[in-house]
């Protein structure tokens, strides 16, 4: 299963670095200039930049995981992205969308 979310900021390398630096203590983590991947023990992450801002696609086997994953995932950029209050709307791919 899988689910993206785009946070439209100017911080986006920033943020993305941050999330590859701090998971990378704990977690498989890969970190390239504009693109990362965290993998957590019950799914993964890729993070993308651009311009505008920051893409985050959440993968997983099941919902449950997945769900799990998204909730990190996003607890973790709002505290990073504290002073810009990052509202993320997931958009849910799948049989159980």
């Amino acid at each position: 299963m899988k689910a993206s979310t785009y946070f439209t900021t100017d911080n986006a390398q920033r943020y993305l670095g941050t999330l590859c630096k701090h998971f990378g203590h704990k977690v498989p983590v890969t970190h390239e200039t504009a693109s990362g991947r965290i993998e957590l023990p019950f799914g993964q992450c890729d993070l993308r930049t651009d311009e505008a801002g920051l893409t985050l696609i959440a993968t997983a086997s099941d919902r449950p995981q997945l769900d799990k994953t998204i909730e990190v995932m996003s607890g973790h950029l709002d505290r990073f992205a504290f002073r810009e209050n990052p509202e993320l709307t997931w958009t849910f791919e799948g049989a159980e969308a």
